[in-house]
């Protein structure tokens, strides 16, 4: 294992923006009922295949299938809009801003703006014309975005821009 891989299974998990926005690179688990169990969790260590460290960084929401599924990626959950309701309600929580899929438009609003979902490499892995997206937050919880816009569609001449969401 290289020093460079290594850095990864040191670097933390999640995090949260003033107390109202909870991020991580996958998603929510089963095994997760305060963002403060998050604390808890070793580091550095390797990922393992099952658990709540695990989930968090493998997990992703389905739009139709409410609470917890197994993911058709063989590892983790997927989990409705019930279950990202509740764990905001439990934890006073306004958002939940995760990566993990590739979305068309560079972001993705999903379960009522209470789940959005960014992914920051246009034209991934060559295979797909996707816009890759940055999501900035303000003083006051406004979040904005930058669109980093697939070769594409900058061919046909669309310039990069932001797009704010209050």
């Amino acid at each position: 294992r290289d020093r460079f891989t290594g850095v990864f299974d040191c670097l933390p998990v999640a995090a949260t923006i003033d107390d109202k926005i909870f991020c991580m690179h996958g998603g929510l688990s089963p095994e997760l009922n305060s963002v403060e169990e998050i604390e808890k969790i070793n580091r550095p260590t390797d990922i393992p295949n099952t658990g709540l460290l695990c989930d968090l960084l493998w997990s992703d929401p389905h739009k139709t299938i409410p609470g917890w599924f197994p993911n058709d990626r063989g590892v983790s959950y997927t989990f409705g809009k019930d279950i990202v309701q509740k764990f905001l309600k439990r934890n006073d929580l306004d958002l939940i801003c995760r990566a993990h899929q590739v979305v068309e438009d560079g972001y993705e609003f999903s379960f009522s703006r209470k789940l959005v979902t960014l992914f920051s490499a246009p034209d991934y892995c060559g295979e797909f014309e996707n816009d890759g997206g940055m999501m900035s937050v303000d003083e006051k919880l406004i979040c904005s975005f930058q669109i980093i816009y697939a070769s594409s569609k900058m061919e046909e001449g669309r310039n990069q821009h932001d797009r704010e969401i209050n």
